[in-house]
């Protein structure tokens, strides 16, 4: 009699299946409601960041590769008396 019962709850696999991933895409629909977007000032303010962060790095990268070529000439011109 258990087995019987346990046997009518089954569903068969594609209605499994499709239950599944109508649950997958309600919960990306309840997520997606919860999203706050960021307001066009501060859009613009982290642009600016982003930017300066960007120039600062590119400066300091440029600066170390300046300085470490300079000291490569150093030690070739040496070598090469």
């Amino acid at each position: 009699m258990a087995k019987k019962k346990a046997e009518e709850k089954k569903q068969n696999v594609f209605a499994r299946m499709g239950s599944s991933i109508s649950g997958f895409f309600r919960d990306i629909i309840r997520e997606i409601k919860k999203i706050v977007w960021p307001t066009p000032k501060t859009t613009f303010r982290n642009t600016g960041i982003v930017l300066l962060v960007m120039l600062v790095a590119g400066l300091a990268i440029f600066g170390l590769d300046t300085g470490l070529h300079a000291l490569f000439g150093l030690v070739m011109d040496l070598a090469g008396n």
